[in-house]
């Protein structure tokens, strides 16, 4: 099972720390389902070097758009040595012609029920080309085959997923043609979820899920159970589940230290284009209060180039990020999906400029723009990430908070991120990433007023 390499990871932008932080967890759930006595070995290029020269049975690579290119090439090398090879993936969903060239069966949306089909035929010889996801349930998900992750060569080897999809439809967001023809949203059981918690050592967990807060009831039951555990855990959130009833606060009472929430643009007219519903209307600035009032650091993401952006759009966004203190930000060039709305229209509108995946990350523009010219969007994007991550704006951000515990921890978690690059490389080079958890572990703990309670120094970032 191998997880190739983004094809980032051979720019000049690559950040060895941003995919060092959580194991394949897709893989090794789709490796529980595999037969006792059936040997796997799973690869993450991101953190190793992938090992080629062997001819396995069968060879299961999980493919982004970023990485398709190079996931191509090596089933292309293991078919060529008579290897069985599975796609699957996102990019694979949305493009099952372009991928099936390179596969002898792929896989289209959710693995947990057509991969189990998969394995059956495959014993019984009449595997076929192409498997789509029927039922969309992981109730009686089996557990994670952690034991087949090497956990040293992760920041944050606890990462979880307890549900799958997202209750909302950004026109810009990939999961919309991945969850295409079922169910788009659905849980785990909760004992099951907090089974799940209970077997995973330390205190630290990073919820992966798209938004945790998306089933009110199945939150509200998985916090609840969680509070007696003595967790410290991330997740992300909608502006709509933080300002919705006291979910946020019992999220808070669990354990929840920092939470990624996609604030996108700060233009209504751009929210109605992406149709970010539940974006519309809300205080953003409210959402914000509510978070640091509960010690909750805030991620935020932003995109950039949307038809309504004017030249303002950068200095205005990192303005108003520093202004109301966000811990870290997460800036992105309006990329367009294949398999989303928005690629589906800039296509038809014959905006689309050409298919190079490798190029489709985010950073770069591949799309005909509107009010910015392509060289504006770009240098916008690249101004946006100095000038919020200068330590200027890193001092200004952290002074946002009322608690001067708060603002230490804010400017000391920030600058980490961004700051100490030799630092990660270091930890990453020597194979002891992992060994700094239990500081990431005490930072993320809660700060309490009073003579006995302090904040951590430490380089860690609520994880961009």
């Amino acid at each position: 099972m191998i997880l190739p390499a983004l094809t980032e990871a051979k720019s000049p932008y690559w950040r060895p720390i941003k995919y060092s932080l959580f194991p394949p967890l897709g893989l090794a759930t789709l490796a529980a389902y595999c037969y006792e006595g059936d040997e796997i070995d799973l690869q993450d290029e991101h953190v190793e070097e992938l090992y080629t020269d062997d001819v396995p049975d069968i060879v299961v690579i999980q493919v982004y758009i970023t990485n398709a290119f190079r996931a191509y090439k090596l089933a292309d090398e293991y078919r060529a040595k008579g290897s069985y090879v599975c796609l699957g993936g996102l990019h694979v969903t949305s493009l099952p012609h372009e991928a099936k060239v390179h596969a002898d069966t792929i896989f289209l949306g959710p693995g947990e029920e057509c991969w189990p089909r998969f394995l059956k035929d495959y014993r019984n010889g009449c595997a076929e080309k192409m498997y789509i996801s029927q039922e969309r349930t992981i109730e009686n998900i089996p557990s994670v085959r952690r034991d087949l992750i090497k956990r040293n060569l992760y920041l944050v080897p606890n990462s979880i997923v307890v549900s799958r999809g997202c209750p909302h439809h950004c026109s810009f967001c990939y999961k919309d043609a991945f969850f295409e023809g079922g169910k788009s949203f659905y849980t785990q059981r909760v004992d099951a979820a907090l089974s799940e918690i209970d077997r995973l050592p330390g205190r630290h967990l990073y919820f992966l899920d798209d938004h945790l807060l998306g089933n009110q009831r199945f939150s509200t039951d998985l916090f609840e159970g969680m509070k007696s555990m003595n967790r410290v855990f991330q997740g992300a959130s909608t502006i709509d589940a933080i300002l919705r009833g006291d979910l946020i606060e019992k999220a808070a009472e669990a354990g929840m230290r920092s939470v990624f929430v996609g604030f996108e643009t700060l233009t209504n007219g751009n929210l109605v284009q992406s149709n970010k519903r539940q974006n519309i209307g809300r205080d953003y600035e409210e959402a914000i209060k509510r978070l640091h009032s509960l010690g909750i650091m805030i991620n935020g993401s932003f995109v950039f180039g949307l038809d309504d952006d004017g030249k303002d759009v950068f200095k205005r966004t990192v303005d108003w990020a520093v202004k109301n203190g966000l811990t870290t930000c997460t800036f992105h060039v309006l990329t367009p999906y294949p398999g989303t709305k928005l690629f589906q229209q800039m296509e038809a509108d014959g905006r689309i400029l050409h298919r190079n995946w490798d190029l489709y990350d985010t950073r770069n523009v591949v799309y005909q723009t509107r009010s910015l010219s392509a060289d504006e969007l770009k240098k916008g994007y690249d101004w946006a990430y100095e000038s919020f991550y200068s330590w200027s704006n890193i001092l200004k951000a952290s002074m946002q908070h009322d608690n001067m515990k708060h603002a230490v921890k804010h400017f000391t978690y920030a600058g980490g991120w961004k700051k100490f690059e030799p630092l990660w490389n270091f930890m990453i080079k020597t194979q002891g990433l992992n060994k700094m958890l239990p500081l990431l572990e005490s930072v993320l703990s809660k700060v309490r007023n009073g003579n006995k309670a302090g904040t951590t120094i430490s380089p860690f970032p609520a994880i961009a």
